[in-house]
């Protein structure tokens, strides 16, 4: 699939996880921290409107209060991401200001993109900021999110939260930065044989087969997550692509049209095939 399209684009979004951020459950990936701001802010120096969408508050959370696993309480688990949202955003600000670029918190919850007005509300902050050159840190509002049958105020996982502000913002493209390279046709870390399938057309029941769980203690996204977000975006002619966060600076490669991780953008025929039917 052609990839010169990415050359052209204007607005971003780039979302990492909790396992990328993280060494471990008790150690905080700084080198990445760094990368990661350095890629955003020369990304936005070369004219590109960047919103980060960062996991990580309840590992950076975990580490900061040293603790091993999940507490059992949501009051626990909700302070617990109250420490490590301010803590995380401590870190963004110290190596963004590095490299001379500003960043603003947006916490977000369901309700936001659920009503109208509070969706157009969330719409003008985002603008306002990328109207400024300022970089959006944007993640769940875990210290108060809730989800119940009566009134969903959670996102669950960041994958569909990074699709959500895609679609908020009409962004030209998502890019997630994971623990894997893109996706594969078999548990690349179980499967030796297995191949990186370099772009995705149409996320079908046999793609979303090919997703498996969760990666560690303090993540709740896997590629299950990523591929619906993905469908998601496709459903509203947006495109993303999964690479591995390993070298943020590959993104400046995306940028130049080479075949990085995987594409999910509409296949042309699958469009034609629609218009036909109506």
């Amino acid at each position: 699939m052609n990839r010169d399209f990415l050359k052209d684009s204007k607005r971003v979004v780039i979302k990492i996880g909790t396992n990328s951020i993280m060494k471990s459950p008790g150690e905080i990936d700084y080198r990445k921290i760094d990368r990661l701001s350095y890629v955003c802010s020369v990304l936005q120096q070369q004219g590109k409107e960047v919103i980060l969408v960062s996991s990580g508050a309840v590992g950076v959370g975990a580490c900061t209060l040293k603790l091993k696993e999940y507490p059992e309480t949501i009051a626990d688990f909700q302070a617990l991401a109250s420490v490590g949202q301010c803590a995380l955003m401590n870190l963004y600000c110290r190596f963004f200001q590095h490299y001379d670029q500003y960043v603003g918190q947006i916490l977000m919850t369901r309700d936001i993109v659920d009503f109208p007005i509070s969706y157009v509300n969330c719409q003008s902050a985002i603008n306002s900021l990328l109207a400024r050159k300022i970089i959006p840190v944007i993640n769940e509002n875990d210290a108060i999110s809730t989800d119940e049958k009566t009134y969903n105020r959670k996102f669950g996982e960041n994958d569909t939260l990074a699709a959500v502000v895609t679609e908020l913002v009409d962004a030209d493209i998502l890019i997630i930065l994971s623990d894997v390279d893109g996706l594969y046709d078999a548990n690349p870390h179980t499967t030796s044989y297995a191949k990186l399938i370099p772009s995705v057309g149409n996320v079908d029941e046999d793609i979303l087969g090919m997703a498996e769980g969760a990666g560690s203690t303090f993540a709740t996204g896997g590629m299950a997550t990523k591929l619906k977000a993905a469908k998601y975006l496709m459903d509203n002619n947006k495109s993303m692509i999964i690479t591995s966060a390993e070298d943020p600076s590959l993104v400046f490669d995306i940028f130049k049209g080479n075949e990085i991780g995987t594409l999910f953008k509409k296949d042309v025929r699958e469009k034609a095939l629609q218009g036909e039917e109506k």
